[in-house]
């Protein structure tokens, strides 16, 4: 570890686990790079201080009742943090700020918070972005309004299959979109979101070179700013667990007892859902397979229903033989354990590059938003993973799993996965992309008596 810098970092995270995640992820490289860390978390999900204790916690009322919570409208719920948060937000960071022992040298805030542009120059305080998706993702979000204009959106039934001739090898259905009953306020949180890239003092991301080069190509012609991709966070960083609900490490034991690359894990994210007649087929495809399967099955991930009062009884008499239900998994422990031979995945990004960077194979079943894109790059652009297009059924499903886990094919794919796997690893090295990246990093935010707010910034 460096030597202290007597430098503060204020970092601010969605409190959502996969944007929390990341955050903390970062939090530990720069805490690595010499740099102080406060935390800024909301009443919802507020992170444990207990897993973190070289990190300082102050917590924002974010003003939500229980009702407001459990909305199944994320992007309801993500206008309502904005709103709710943005003067409690102002208060803590006027506060932080008139510190005369440790004043803040950076703000470093997730990009889905809109408001904290306009608190941080009216506080004075430098402001970047970390933006948790990928490059990729980012320019199709960036894109919105003209795929609105150009008649890509909303998506029509007719035209699923239709390619999207701006993002190679995008179709239409592949375009990221979020269930909500406002789509007003979905092009509001992105539209503030890009603007607030666009007048930040950089951007950082959780991705590397050899993954999205063309994407961070065109980011750095499009955007006049410092761009920093330091990624995988996961493989640089130490950071205790940030998880949200309990992990079971009894399936760490479990997979010891299976034989090299012979598992297929699935799990999808923290807030994905599935119907009862997908949640059906899932467990039907998974006992057809005849492989060895660990499945996360957490509470609400199957709507309406508790979900193992509904498994079918031929899948239940597989289970005893082959299979492991947990209801949280230790994921990085999991994907990195010789056993897992497939990952079965929604695409979120932590998990896309948690598997990338172990060199394991998906199966991709993306639901909502930037998923689709990333599901998209790994079955056709990478070429790491099976795309199971075109909805959920028990045959398709086991031919997938036999694909990665059996059949003679797999062998190309795990090639492939193995190589992208060097990559990940490498530029995490000395001299590597992602390592001089964060050197990059770590002299921009020191170089804070230079800055003046608003102005454009480089690349580094």
């Amino acid at each position: 570890m460096n030597q202290r810098n007597n430098r503060r970092l204020v970092l601010f995270p969605v409190p959502f686990q996969g944007h929390i995640n990341p955050m903390l992820q970062l939090a530990q490289i720069l805490h690595n790079r010499g740099f102080s860390i406060t935390i800024l978390h909301t009443d919802l999900n507020a992170p444990d201080p207990s897993s973190h204790p070289h990190f300082a916690f102050r917590s924002i009322g974010d003003g939500l009742g229980q009702s407001e919570v459990s909305t199944s409208d994320l992007v309801r719920l993500m206008a309502l943090i904005n709103a709710r948060c943005a003067a409690p937000f102002e208060e803590r960071l006027r506060e932080e700020a008139s510190s005369p022992d440790t004043p803040i040298t950076c703000l470093i805030v997730d990009a889905l918070f809109g408001f904290t542009r306009d608190v941080a120059e009216r506080a004075g305080v430098r402001r970047m972005v970390l933006r948790t998706g990928g490059a990729t993702s980012l320019r199709v979000f960036a894109r919105f309004r003209l795929l609105r204009e150009r008649g890509y959106l909303p998506i029509e039934e007719c035209r699923l299959e239709d390619p999207v001739a701006e993002f190679p090898p995008l179709q239409v259905k592949d375009l990221p979109g979020i269930n909500t009953a406002e789509p007003k306020q979905l092009d509001q949180l992105l539209s503030d979101m890009i603007e607030g890239l666009r007048d930040s003092a950089g951007v950082i991301l959780n991705t590397f070179e050899d993954l999205e080069q063309p994407a961070l190509s065109l980011l750095r012609q499009e955007y006049p700013i410092a761009i920093f991709p330091i990624g995988p966070f996961h493989k640089c960083s130490s950071s205790s667990s940030g998880s949200l609900l309990a992990e079971d490490q009894s399936c760490i034991s479990w997979l010891d007892k299976q034989a090299p690359n012979s598992v297929v894990y699935v799990s999808f994210g923290s807030i994905a859902a599935v119907s009862e007649s997908e949640y059906s087929e899932i467990a039907l495809g998974l006992a057809d397979s005849q492989q060895p399967f660990l499945w996360v099955v957490r509470p609400g991930s199957v709507h309406g229903s508790e979900a193992l009062e509904k498994l079918p009884s031929c899948f239940l008499a597989a289970l005893e033989e082959r299979g492991k239900i947990v209801t949280w998994a230790p994921q990085q422990e999991v994907l990195a354990h010789r056993a897992v031979g497939a990952f079965w995945t929604h695409n979120g990004w932590n998990s896309t590059l948690e598997s990338i960077s172990e060199g394991v194979p998906m199966i991709c079943m993306p639901c909502f938003s930037d998923q689709k894109v990333n599901a998209r790059f790994v079955s056709d652009v990478w070429r790491v993973g099976l795309h199971l297009n075109n909805g959920l059924e028990r045959r398709k499903i086991a031919e997938a799993i036999r694909k990665l886990l059996v059949e003679k094919e797999r062998e190309e794919v795990r090639e492939r996965a193995a190589q992208l796997k060097e990559k990940a690893d490498s530029c995490l090295r000395q001299g590597g992309s992602s390592f001089r990246s964060l050197d990059g990093l770590a002299n921009h935010i020191l170089a804070s008596e230079s800055f003046v707010f608003g102005s454009n910034e480089s690349s580094a």
